[in-house]
């Protein structure tokens, strides 16, 4: 699906406006190709919105916050848009609430559940297709290990398969302060339990984070039921790009549970892989090659991730004509934690998906 590394100018001028909602970037623990402040400059160059500052380690909004104000002083404010992120990770907790509170209160935007730490990922942190491209946090883990610094699993859910206390709790704060929860490396079962319980607790809106990868690997029914509870899927450029799973595959899984419930994220930032700013127009031309309309691309990239940024907290203006007010689900969206007519509820798991969280 994907001819060249090198976007076209079609694919340049459908994501303008867009913001790429997961990069791994400078400063960070592991080598990165870029620093924030190269890319929100770069991002003004090719006429992008912003990013989401994603780590596994850390919290970013203070990150961002520092390079927001930094870049209103060179450019006109709300130009480029950086989004601070945290982590449940053991660095910062685990299910942490002070960690959740503090993070909001400091301008984060997205609540990504335990990636590197969370209990589906540790069992499965080495399953990937033959070819594939190792994350580089694999390296990091297993020398972390090496070392004999091991952290406990973070869990989400109890014994019987329900979120625990602590679980609830984040996803309150997230409700209270109306973050982005996303899923992280959690099974298809605790993804879907996690939703059911963030929509419950009030959250507006839930990504499935890249459903696709090996360590998720969530069937098409997952997937279907998670767009049928309200929650977006993400799409993540990399994944395919690297071998971890095929471009044709990805593309029938977004046919099948429908662009209005696709956000499309670069998972970018890694030296060997192209530049960030070229993953989102690099995304629209495989998805013009797999026979998507402009109107379905656009939906995918720019107004989806555009309804995800939410406003800026400092502009009070209105949503533009036939833009949907921030937290309100687009055309053709059900509503946030609505099933669609027929999908399955997941309070009632198979046996196999209960088996995943076991």
């Amino acid at each position: 699906m994907l001819s060249s590394t090198k976007p076209s100018e079609w694919a340049r001028r459908l994501v303008r406006g867009a913001y790429d909602l997961h990069v791994h970037v400078e400063p960070d623990v592991m080598r990165r190709q870029v620093t924030d402040l190269q890319l929100a400059r770069r991002c003004w160059d090719v006429g992008l919105a912003g990013f989401a500052l994603k780590s596994h380690y850390v919290p970013t909004a203070e990150r961002a916050a520092v390079l927001n104000e930094a870049l209103n002083q060179t450019m006109q404010p709300g130009e480029v848009r950086v989004l601070g992120a945290l982590t449940l990770n053991a660095s910062v907790g685990g299910m942490n609430p002070i960690a959740v509170e503090i993070a909001a209160r400091e301008g984060a935007r997205i609540l990504w559940m335990p990636t590197l730490d969370a209990a589906n990922h540790r069992a499965k942190h080495g399953d990937l297709p033959p070819g594939a491209t190792p994350p580089m946090w694999l390296a990091l883990q297993r020398d972390l290990d090496a070392q004999g610094v091991t952290v406990p699993v973070v869990d989400v859910l109890d014994d019987a398969g329900r979120p625990l206390p602590a679980t609830r709790e984040v996803l309150r704060l997230a409700a209270r302060h109306q973050l982005v929860v996303a899923t992280g490396h959690l099974s298809a079962y605790e993804s879907r339990m996690v939703a059911e319980a963030a929509f419950g607790a009030g959250v507006r809106h839930v990504i499935v984070t890249h459903p696709e990868f090996p360590q998720q690997d969530m069937s098409r029914d997952d997937q279907l039921a998670l767009a049928g509870q309200g929650a977006f899927l993400e799409r993540c450029f990399t994944t395919p790009f690297t071998g971890k799973y095929d471009w044709a595959r990805m593309a029938d899984n977004i046919r099948v549970t429908g662009p209005e419930h696709t956000i499309i994220t670069t998972d970018l930032g890694q030296p060997h892989n192209p530049p960030v700013e070229d993953g989102l127009p690099l995304m629209a031309d495989a998805l013009r090659a797999a026979e998507f309309t402009d109107k379905e691309i656009t939906t995918m990239i720019v107004s989806n991730s555009r309804l995800l940024a939410g406003p800026d907290r400092q502009d009070s203006s209105a949503p533009g004509p036939g833009q949907p007010s921030p937290g309100q689900p687009g055309p053709g969206q059900p509503s946030p934690g609505q099933p669609s007519p027929g999908q399955p509820s997941p309070s009632q798991p198979s046996p196999s998906q209960h088996g995943d969280a076991a």
